[in-house]
């Protein structure tokens, strides 16, 4: 495909066909994936093909927790864990949480997605520049979510459809334990992907001159003028 199509029509997928996606697909797909940047090209990143049907459950089963905190967060207008956010609306939020159980949708049939990928971060590869300082951190992941990101685009050269997503890293420390993996490695992310029922080809998305400013933040929109 055309990289600028490419990069202006691969959204996210959630809706599959139940068509089966082979190993020597998903291998060429982590092959050409290989090739994303990292600090120091340590590629601190590990993936886990989760294959075996009880697994995938147990997986399902350790997500949907922190899907329904996410939608109980959403339905009273939060972003989800924002770190800057109104802590005490947050923790009410989530309190009502088994309130969202009950959908038939991604979450509910995760063990179900063609391929599921468990991404794991080494947390001893990423150079977390701003590990120290008095906010949330999040230079790390300029190690890892390349590559993530990678993956959904040699996904969509195979004909695939996907989707990133960070609800399992709620329960880490159980994702982890199901799958064997070590202290000094961090859950970074799931990807599911598979033959989508429909693939995105309009996506929306803000104008360049509604986030790109010159010489400051409060400088003029780029590029000059709008």
């Amino acid at each position: 495909m055309d990289l600028i199509e490419t990069l202006r029509t691969t959204g996210a997928v959630r809706d599959f066909r139940p068509d089966d996606v082979t190993d020597e697909v998903v291998f060429r797909i982590l092959d050409n994936a290989r090739f994303a940047p990292s600090g120091g090209n340590r590629q601190g990143w590990r993936v886990v093909v989760v294959k075996d049907a009880a697994t995938r459950q147990a997986l399902r089963d350790l997500y949907l927790p922190t899907w329904y905190e996410y939608l109980a967060q959403r339905v009273v207008g939060l972003t989800p864990w924002a770190p800057v956010t109104d802590r005490v609306a947050e923790a009410s939020a989530i309190e009502r949480a088994d309130e969202m159980r009950g959908g038939d949708g991604f979450a509910e049939h995760l063990d179900e997605v063609p391929v599921l990928l468990v991404v794991l971060a080494d947390l001893r590869a990423l150079a977390a520049v701003d590990r120290d300082l008095p906010r949330y951190t999040f230079a790390g992941g300029a190690s890892v979510y390349p590559f993530v990101w990678s993956v959904l685009l040699a996904a969509r050269e195979e004909g695939l459809g996907g989707v990133i997503t960070t609800m399992a890293i709620g329960r880490e420390s159980d994702v982890k334990s199901l799958l064997d993996v070590p202290d000094e490695l961090a859950v970074a992310a799931v990807i599911a992907l598979g033959h989508p029922v429909h693939q995105p080809r309009k996506l929306t998305r803000a104008d360049v001159g509604s986030f790109a400013t010159v010489d400051r933040f409060t400088g003029p929109s780029f590029p000059a003028g709008g």
